[in-house]
């Protein structure tokens, strides 16, 4: 299965870019059917189509602010414990939190895990004391809105919990297992098991469920766990890779001595005949002394107006180095993977400053590059695409480290 990513974004939350799945719009069809439609006019019977629908727009909102609270204390912890957070997506079954890196050891793993359905329960105590309230004060059909919050809070943080990948409680079993083995790819590899399980689980009972009593609300359940099972086998073979690619330095995987563009270039000369501008899609930008400083597409250079051609310079246009996922040629390959995407913008440059030697830069471990601000001498060394991974991968799988060398005459 592939990631979910967002239709539209609607900003950003403590530095944290939000988005938004086009499939949102189908929670907010089941909340208006089941509460709008159902539920508040069961209730109370006297009140007009308008109240309701007005009621169920309101749930509806404050289930995606629960869902996007559960997906920030994630994100929140993970920052804290020095793990960048890409984005948050809200989407048709919950949210999702993108990472640019694995937490470094169990327990931030396990510290970012268990935020979120802590904070779910939080959410579920809360809405409870605000619905014993509202009921004292006879609140009328709002007491149902915010009870059904506080059940729904609930149900989240239970669902979550249980011990299957991708679900927080998942994590919370990986992080436990590689605590005690001392091996994440295995701890990686046992909570993918359990989640495929229990994913294979809820399908088989959604599915026997809706033939026996016809609910739509069996049909969803069926629908999670294809979800649960796909995405937990899908990072089961994310782990296989990383486990392939672990020890391999990035400098074995970059292309070395990329093309590369002038910062002073116009858009028209780069993409002129005679320049590399179409033939990649994406370029290193270097300065005057041939320092990297940012990252060119091939869709930038397109969405520029043929009448402005002349006047912009490739540096006007670019992606600055500070927004460039960068590396060391020394880093592991394994632990840039959580930072390599698809999309041309996503390259990673290879980098050697004077001073540097490893994976790390300065304490930068999972920072974006800092470009010359530091004032040291900045080197590109090469490029890094998902083509270059796959590559690797190929290579390896086919010739594993330590394997013996097929004769070449056949005797």
């Amino acid at each position: 299965m592939s990631e979910v990513r967002a239709t539209f974004r609607l900003g950003r939350i403590a530095g944290v870019r939000i988005g938004v799945h086009w499939s949102v719009a189908v929670i907010f069809a089941v909340i208006a059917v089941g509460l709008g439609a159902e539920r508040l006019p069961a209730a109370y019977p006297d009140r007009s189509a308008l109240s309701y629908t007005l009621l169920a727009l309101l749930a509806g909102v404050l289930f995606l602010a629960s869902l996007l609270a559960h997906e920030m204390a994630h994100a929140v912890v993970a920052r804290r414990d020095g793990v960048p957070v890409h984005d948050i997506v809200l989407w048709l079954l919950g949210g999702a939190t993108r990472t640019r890196a694995e937490a470094p050891d169990p327990g931030s793993e396990f510290r970012i895990a268990g935020a979120g359905p802590a904070t779910s329960l939080a959410l579920g105590v809360f809405f409870t004391l605000v619905t014993w309230l509202l009921v004292a004060v006879d609140a009328g059909p709002i007491v149902e809105v915010v009870a059904w919050l506080a059940v729904i809070n609930f149900l989240l943080a239970l669902f979550n919990a249980f011990p299957a990948a991708p679900l927080d409680g998942g994590r919370l079993l990986r992080a436990a297992l590689w605590r005690r083995s001392g091996d994440r790819p295995r701890a990686t590899a046992q909570s993918s098991a359990a989640g495929q399980a229990f994913g294979w689980l809820l399908v088989g009972v959604g599915l026997v469920a809706f033939l026996w009593t016809g609910a739509f609300g069996a049909l969803w359940l069926a629908l999670v766990g294809w979800f649960v099972a796909g995405a937990a086998s899908l990072e089961g073979q994310q782990a296989r890779v990383r486990q392939l690619l672990a020890g391999v330095p990035v400098r074995e995987t970059m292309t070395p001595r990329p093309a590369t563009v002038p910062a002073d270039e116009t858009v028209g000369g780069l993409l002129s005949e005679t320049s590399p501008g179409l033939d990649h899609p994406a370029l290193p930008v270097v300065s005057a002394n041939g320092a990297p400083i940012g990252l060119v597409t091939r869709e930038r250079l397109r969405e520029v107006p043929v009448e402005k051609h002349r006047a912009l310079t490739v540096a006007e246009i670019m992606v600055p180095l500070d927004r460039v996922r960068t590396s060391a040629p020394d880093q592991d390959l394994a632990e840039l993977l959580p930072r390599l995407e698809p999309g041309p913008e996503h390259r990673v440059l290879v980098i050697e400053r004077d001073g540097e030697r490893g994976g790390e830069r300065d304490g930068e471990r999972y920072g974006e590059a800092r470009g010359e601000r530091d004032g040291r001498s900045a080197r590109l060394l090469g490029i890094v695409s998902p083509s270059d991974v796959n590559r690797t991968i190929r290579r390896l799988t086919d010739h594993p480290p330590g394997a013996p060398a097929a004769s070449g005459n056949g005797r």
